[in-house]
């Protein structure tokens, strides 16, 4: 369709993370630093344990994923393993066709 705009693109990793007001309860503070799928996992603001739920200024910080960071060595350290210099997978595989 001519001048319809595009669809945002769902990420399917998309999620949240509670950033705590000036003055935020004991309920959020136990959550700094966690992150939730929006779709699945994320606690409703403010939270049922707040205490100060009139007033509460707590807000969501969108990630496009759950994961924080690096995970694999290599991400880490920014360092690739060689390749190895000998191949030790067989050759054929173990099915009987591949034996042919």
């Amino acid at each position: 369709m001519v001048g319809t705009p595009p669809r945002p693109r769902r990420e399917p990793w998309h999620a949240v993370g509670i950033v705590a007001g000036k003055e935020c309860c004991e309920a959020v503070r136990g959550l700094r630093g966690r992150r939730y799928l929006s779709r699945t996992e994320a606690p409703q603001l403010p939270l049922p344990d707040c205490t100060q739920a009139a007033s509460c200024r707590c807000t969501y910080r969108h990630y496009t994923d759950r994961r924080a960071g690096p995970r694999r060595g290599e991400e880490q350290s920014g360092l690739r393993k060689a390749a190895p210099s000998v191949e030790h997978r067989a050759r054929r595989g173990r099915r009987d066709p591949d034996f042919d």
